[in-house]
């Protein structure tokens, strides 16, 4: 990123987290309100929702995960709720079609957990595509392509396991154990 720290205004916005991962959320939240943002926390789409409603953030970060539910849909709702609001996808469950989506969908930008508090507060002012990027210098595995393909076709299906397992003519166990797993690096 080419952006320094240093271009974040000296007033801090109001910031919504949503992940429910409730430890996470504290760990984090608690780093930011020492940067003095003022963090307000949902642990599920329908509260986050709520406290957009009634906070009006400018900033969001956003699992890709909430628990049973997506974080992509909840990127549309908070957008269609506050569309100035910037939003950074943060996840443990990295795929290049939900890094897609998210940004298609308005997210500013997608990160990878674990991420560094600093990192993530730059992404927010991260406005513009990478040109030094670092490209792949290899193609991706056997195992790296089956975890893109599983999420592509569950994103298909609009996040529903049984429903991909279908497509894929796959036991829907077999395809919740796949998903389960952390996704492979390349």
């Amino acid at each position: 990123m080419s952006e320094n720290i240093e271009n974040i205004p000296a007033q801090k916005p109001a910031l919504l987290l949503v992940d429910d991962d409730e430890v996470f959320c504290q760990v984090l939240s608690r780093a930011l309100t020492k940067r003095e943002y003022q963090v307000s926390v949902a642990y599920d789409s329908e509260n986050a929702r709520s406290l957009a409603r009634e906070h009006h953030p400018e900033y969001a970060i956003v699992d890709l995960r909430i628990g049973n539910e997506s974080g992509l849909g909840v990127i549309k709702e908070l957008l269609d709720i506050a569309p100035e609001i910037r939003i950074v996808v943060l996840t443990g469950y990295a795929s290049i079609s939900t890094a897609v989506e998210s940004i298609k969908l308005g997210a500013i930008h997608y990160l990878t957990k674990p991420a560094e508090i600093d990192e993530i507060l730059q992404a927010f002012y991260y406005d513009k595509g990478d040109v030094a990027a670092d490209l792949q210098t290899q193609p991706m595995s056997a195992r790296r392509l089956e975890w893109e393909h599983l999420q592509k076709v569950l994103q298909d299906n609009q996040g529903n396991i049984s429903a991909a397992a279908r497509a894929m003519n796959m036991h829907r166990r077999t395809l919740q154990r796949k998903l389960s797993k952390k996704p492979v690096k390349n």
